[in-house]
């Protein structure tokens, strides 16, 4: 009787821990688990890793991405896709900081387009306003914001493939942003406008973090309580039925790509105070990163299918992610390489996670 009874406390836990590893990897909050886990393994191999500058570098990095990734998702949830968010990062940067800047080189600047009527020795328009940072700023978000809307119009009122529209105006920009400086980096910011890519509030919060944090509540109070959510997930999962209920689907699909470019002009703020200079190349390279991280938090590239705080996971454990492998030395290449492997794997997980979950409904319905 007592082996009978330690069998069956053997087969109970064992059943007890795969429905504990089932429940697990169903949950939401997988990729937030995978990051704890994957975080703690590297741990034995790369103490730095816990250490407090190499903590406030991770910080440091996910804030800028995470706002540019919020961005994506709106699109993403469509089932769409905005190639140009690189490019906005890009061209905002450098029209912001030409603005703000105090001084010009004549023999590297001269031969710009803008030299003479926008720019000069003395600086831009702004660079003697105490009004200079914010009103340059506003001017990014609002540039940002109309690139995005000119995205969506094409998406939504000429039926254009979101891919091409967005990856000719990458294109367009990114060599616009280039022409205006003849790729030359702007420099001779105000002091005041590092601080935001590296200053804090009282010492404590940082200021990238109060304006990624209040960008990524909206959107997740958007998509959470207002019938605008419930517009854009209907759209992403059958626009053709949305519009038979009457939602509004062209409105809605010009202000998720508006909100993208919006996204992207404030990840363009941080980045270019944080480099203390604007770039006009300055988000070429991070177009895996945007995508793969909100992809890698359970976002569908099918559209329908996402939400804010799943993006916030994938960007931590993206985040995360790089830091170990730049931390292993690992080089420029591999480091690419191993991204990739990665966005393919969750990509995967995503799939077998909504088979079983199709599965486990149609079950339950038929009482198994």
């Amino acid at each position: 009787m007592g082996v009978f009874n330690k069998k069956t406390q053997i087969k109970g836990g064992k059943r007890n821990a795969k429905q504990m590893i089932m429940n697990m990897f169903m949950s939401e909050y997988f990729i937030f688990y995978l990051t704890v886990i994957c975080f703690i393994c590297v741990i034995p191999f790369v103490p730095r890793i816990i250490t407090r500058s190499n903590l406030l570098n991770v910080m440091s990095n996910l804030w800028p991405l995470l706002v540019v990734a919020v961005g994506q998702t709106f699109v993403l949830l469509l089932g769409g896709i905005d190639l140009s968010q690189v490019s906005v990062i890009g061209v905002t940067s450098v029209i912001g900081t030409v603005l703000m800047s105090s001084s010009f080189q004549e023999d590297i600047f001269s031969s710009t387009p803008l030299w003479g009527w926008l720019i000069g020795p003395e600086g831009g328009p702004l660079s003697d306003s105490g009004m200079a940072i914010p009103l340059c700023i506003l001017a990014m978000l609002v540039i940002g914001t109309l690139i995005g809307m000119f995205n969506g119009f094409f998406v939504a009122r000429f039926k254009m493939p979101p891919f091409m529209v967005t990856l000719v105006t990458q294109m367009f920009l990114l060599n616009f942003a280039i022409f205006l400086t003849q790729s030359r980096n702007v420099m001779g910011l105000p002091k005041g406008f590092k601080e935001l890519g590296k200053g804090s509030l009282g010492g404590i919060i940082p200021y990238a973090a109060v304006l990624t944090v209040t960008v990524t509540v909206i959107a997740w109070f958007i998509l959470k309580k207002l019938v605008l959510g419930k517009w854009i997930y209907s759209t992403g999962a059958n626009e053709t039925a949305s519009i038979v209920s009457g939602v509004p689907t062209k409105t809605v699909t010009v202000f998720c790509y508006a909100f993208s470019g919006f996204c992207a002009a404030a990840g363009s703020a941080i980045y270019s105070a944080r480099l203390n200079m604007g770039r006009p190349t300055l988000g070429e390279d991070l177009t895996m990163d945007i995508v793969g991280a909100a992809v890698l938090g359970g976002t569908s590239l099918l559209g329908g299918k996402g939400k804010v705080t799943w993006t916030v996971f994938g960007v931590l454990f993206y985040t995360i992610l790089f830091n170990a492998l730049n931390l292993f030395n690992l080089s420029y290449y591999t480091i690419n390489i191993v991204k990739g492997f990665v966005i393919l794997a969750a990509a995967f997980l995503d799939v077998v996670r909504t088979r079983l979950a199709v599965k486990m409904t149609t079950q339950n319905e038929a009482g198994v």
